[in-house]
């Protein structure tokens, strides 16, 4: 349904012998950032054990494959590609091994000067095996001639620009290292095992924690190297400045689960703000609300609470339609959109309706979306968006359409409304945004609605 595709996950465990069983289900709680392709690697006695595939959690891995993933301490990635095709060759954890022993590395984010450092590695005589630009940092650790493996971390993190949240597991520690940008999240907790001891659990969101019964402890912070051994833990910062933090904002207007807390804040509780937000600034007399689900529940809740109107959910998904829907004649894929939502007629029909939904990307599936609610017999159809016109893409992990192909990049908001049919539209502020999401405490990346982006893009925009 959206144009924004998820980004990827990342899970790391140390400290609990049922490690590959635990990062199985952190993965599966953090299935929406990515379907691409599952992987897992654990730490048993100084040994990798691997498994990978691609496809969702569910069809990776399977009793045999987590009996075989034995050890203390574990690693985790589900991939959406951003950069790099979707081969098997791509899927993470990717493994390697060094000087100073086995390395695994999940990443979540973009390197935006990958494609430089890649042309140079190769030149030098570098046999890359993927398209990812997570392989290009597998390499530059291997370049390294320290055996200090943080400091090589340290070193390679001089060279590398963008986004990344890495867990990374060698022989003997389970490291978590995030950009200085801070664009993609990155938590801390710890899960109370039976015996009384405590594991360090390491995921992109505080969902993944819920699920396993880990507690929340803190973010890692940008720029941190954290890693646990079985000495101890300790943490480093990277020697690199930067002026703020960019926290990526379309984490809290989409990618990011409701119940997960995110760069400090509630997900759920910042969408609803949006929805606030956006009835102060666009209301429109009408009957009800309604959210295309499920993306846009939480702001519509926030618009009918502000606005004062009542909230139904006029529109039923099908949660069943999975990523294998056999479309078996043009007949079948004629019904388009309303495969998966299906319009409650006795709802609509008659009313003014406000449809909340928290992006528009290419415009197409609004259009469609207006046109059943049409055709279920509302009288007005007012749309109603959760974010600012998206008019740039996103070069920091985000798989993002062209900037031609964002509607918002070359029409009007009249133009937008016409052409997707409804009566009014509306877009929430940069100011409201920003307002719903907490920016004075903290620093975000807005570049896919302002055009202006934290880093050098290296060329990516021309490409």
């Amino acid at each position: 349904m959206k144009s924004f595709h998820d980004e990827c996950a990342v899970f790391g465990i140390w400290g609990d012998n049922e490690a590959g069983r635990m990062a199985y289900l952190g993965l599966f709680a953090q299935q929406h950032r990515g379907q691409e392709s599952s992987g897992i690697v654990t730490l048993n006695e100084k040994e990798h054990l691997h498994h990978k595939g691609l496809g969702l959690v569910g069809e990776v891995f399977d009793e045999a494959s987590l009996e075989r993933l034995k050890g203390h301490a574990a690693i985790g990635h589900n991939r959406y590609s951003t950069t790099g095709s979707n081969l098997i060759a791509n899927a993470q954890p990717l493994s390697a091994m060094l000087f100073s022993g086995p390395v695994a590395i999940a990443h979540n984010g973009n390197i935006v000067n990958a494609k430089a450092i890649r042309e140079e590695l190769i030149s030098q005589g570098s046999i890359f095996q993927g398209t990812n630009d997570t392989e290009v940092v597998l390499h530059l650790l291997s370049r390294n001639p320290t055996r200090d493996f943080i400091q090589n971390l340290k070193d390679s993190a001089q060279k590398i620009e963008g986004a990344y949240s890495f867990t990374i597991l060698t022989g003997d520690k389970l490291i978590a290292m995030r950009d200085p940008y801070g664009f993609r999240p990155l938590v801390l907790g710890r899960r109370k095992l039976e015996n009384g001891s405590v594991s360090v659990v390491i995921a992109s969101e505080t969902c993944a924690l819920d699920l396993i019964g880990a507690k929340f402890e803190r973010e890692i912070e940008p720029g941190e190297i954290f890693w646990v051994t079985h000495e101890g833990e300790y943490s480093i910062k990277i020697e690199k400045k930067v002026e703020k933090t960019a926290h990526c904002v379309f984490e809290h207007v989409y990618f990011s689960r409701p119940d997960s807390f995110v760069f400090g804040k509630s997900v759920y509780e910042a969408r609803k703000a949006m929805g606030r937000e956006l009835a102060k600034e666009s209301a429109v007399d009408a009957d009800l609300v309604i959210p295309v689900p499920d993306s846009g529940v939480p702001a519509a809740l926030g618009y009918s609470a502000e606005s004062g109107l009542p909230f139904e959910l006029g529109i039923i998904r099908n949660h069943y339609i999975g990523r294998t829907f056999i479309q078996p004649s043009q007949s079948i894929r004629s019904f388009g959109v309303k495969i998966k939502l299906n319009p409650q007629s006795h709802i609509l029909r008659g009313k003014r309706v406000v449809v909340v939904d928290d992006s528009l990307v290419r415009g197409t599936t609004s259009q469609k979306i207006i046109r059943l609610i049409r055709s279920a017999g509302a009288k007005e159809v007012h749309f109603r968006l959760a974010s600012p016109p998206t008019t740039g893409s996103c070069y920091y992990g985000v798989d993002t359409p062209k900037r031609e192909q964002l509607i918002a990049s070359h029409k009007s908001v009249e133009e937008i409304r016409e052409f997707i049919g409804a009566d009014s539209l509306a877009f929430l502020s940069p100011d409201g945004l920003m307002s719903a999401v907490g920016s004075k405490e903290r620093g975000f990346c807005a570049a896919c609605f302002t055009g202006r982006y934290p880093t050098d893009l290296y060329g990516l925009d021309k490409e």
